[in-house]
């Protein structure tokens, strides 16, 4: 009966540990589908006047799919991120989506409070060193299972308009998400903005070791802030008009 006893109480206690251990996970891969509603996107920024882009995006969706997915992947370690996205060759985009169009590299040193993202807009690259962006996020009660993991809600604002709905995992201790949201106790494993009809969702989390050599800043752009950044933009995008507006915001986000 005793040595019974010593096998469950062993049994609990390894149990115990595993479970502890398991809430220590810093270094690993996710893999992310970034997921764009390109209908309801083209449809936000129609110019209904317009009688011939109105047609031409009746063609589009005929012929082409409501949903476009792109692969992202974020590195991480216990205090380093780095966040790439992939160039697919079969997106068709209407009207210059720029969601569609955004491909950034995005590197967080945490220990330092400083990110450097690679963002490529249209063609130019900027290289923009900042520090890491502050999101004030309300944690909500509401938890979702994504890629093995509960996650609870978050909901926070950036741009001062832009509504953000996160869940993360405090299962794995790195503050760290997709792109360049980050700031909750835990990682963020979706991302949605409901308004911008975008969702980046992890679909597998790899739980190995990653060398320092694998988590690196992007090097190559032109050197700017954040600030910089947005005035250069907002100076060529100005005269666009409401497209301007909306590429500005995304390409900054």
């Amino acid at each position: 009966m005793k040595a019974i006893i010593i096998f469950f109480i062993g049994l609990l206690t390894g149990s115990t540990v595993m479970a502890q251990h398991a809430k220590f996970i810093t270094t690993g891969t996710i893999e992310y589908d970034k997921t764009i509603n390109m209908f309801a996107i083209a449809r936000g920024l129609l110019n209904k006047n317009d009688v011939f882009s109105n047609q031409a995006f009746e063609q589009y969706q005929k012929n082409q799919p409501q949903f476009a997915k792109f692969k992202d992947k974020l590195t991480f370690n216990k205090d380093k991120t780095l966040f790439t996205t992939e160039r697919p060759n079969d997106v068709v985009i209407f009207q210059a989506n720029p969601l569609a169009n955004q491909y950034n590299t995005t590197y967080v040193d945490f220990s330092s409070g400083m990110s450097t993202i690679l963002r490529s807009v249209q063609g130019q690259d900027f290289l923009v060193k900042d520090s890491i962006r502050k999101i004030k996020w309300r944690i909500m009660g509401n938890t979702r299972e994504i890629a093995g993991y509960t996650c609870r809600e978050a909901h926070g604002v950036v741009q001062d308009s832009i509504y953000v709905v996160a869940f993360y995992t405090d299962k794995i201790w790195v503050s760290g998400g997709p792109e360049s949201f980050s700031g909750l106790p835990g990682m963020i494993l979706q991302v949605t903005l409901p308004r911008e009809h975008v969702t980046w969702a992890a679909t597998k989390v790899d739980l190995v070791s990653v060398p320092e050599t694998a988590i690196t800043p992007p090097q190559k752009g032109k050197p700017v802030n954040h600030k910089q950044l947005v005035e250069t933009l907002r100076a060529a995008f100005s005269p666009r008009g409401t497209l301007g507006k909306y590429q500005l915001k995304i390409f900054t986000l």
